[in-house]
């Protein structure tokens, strides 16, 4: 019988389900799991680099429940592969783990400062800016290569209408459901991280290393 996830309620379940259906349409499709102390942090990767070299900040999406308090483990799986359990309360766990380069790097615990605030209908109407520019450069027929080109490129930029956090954190916060209602995101920095965070989950964006990426600018034929 494969592992599963125990939660203290089916909602909890539930939610672990929707964010890891969200997350397979992302980046490389791929959930952190890990949990310790009652507590259970969900994590994917929007955009991040796929080598040392690849000058591409590293984006985050994570979102935290509560599970058996009994449970740890610290494990990366294909998020497709999750499945609801036996009972409504419980998740399934695919019998194999996936690699993921960014599941390696792990945001800092604490030093974050207050970095202000942005308007969740900022960051969603950023967003939908952001995906709009990446379907029009996207060539027709392109591969993967080319779609992640060009993805880099849009989401890893700089954006003015963001105090300079990269275009992906929005996209991120917009893709993976933490955008509801009207409230405003709180942003905090340590060292080369930014976290945005909202009620329903937090973006965590580690700078890439030379900064080459130009940024985006407001113009009134893009909006």
């Amino acid at each position: 019988m494969s592992p599963s996830l125990r939660f203290p309620d089916p909602q909890a379940a539930a939610d672990v389900l929707t964010f890891a259906r969200r997350a397979t349409r992302l980046g490389d499709g791929a959930v952190r799991l890990r949990a310790d102390a009652g507590v259970l942090a969900l994590s994917s990767a929007p955009l991040a680099p796929r080598t040392l070299l690849e000058a591409v900040p590293t984006v985050l999406g994570m979102r935290f429940l509560p599970v058996d308090p009994e449970l740890v483990c610290d494990l990366t799986v294909d998020a497709g592969a999750l499945a609801e359990g036996t009972q409504p309360h419980t998740v399934r766990l695919p019998d194999t783990s996936v690699t993921a380069p960014w599941a390696g790097i792990s945001p800092p615990r604490g030093g974050w400062t207050d970095a202000g605030a942005l308007p969740a209908s900022l960051l969603a109407s950023r967003a939908q800016w952001g995906i709009a520019a990446v379907a029009e450069q996207v060539p027709t027929d392109a591969g993967d290569d080319a779609v992640h080109r060009v993805r880099s490129l849009v989401w890893g930029a700089a954006d003015e209408d963001l105090g300079g956090i990269p275009l992906g954190a929005a996209f991120a916060a917009f893709a993976l459901g933490f955008i509801a209602g009207d409230e405003l995101a709180a942003v905090r920095r340590s060292g080369a991280w930014t976290r945005v965070s909202l009620t329903r989950g937090h973006v965590l964006v580690r700078t890439a290393g030379p900064p080459g990426l130009t940024a985006v600018r407001r113009t009134g034929a893009s909006r």
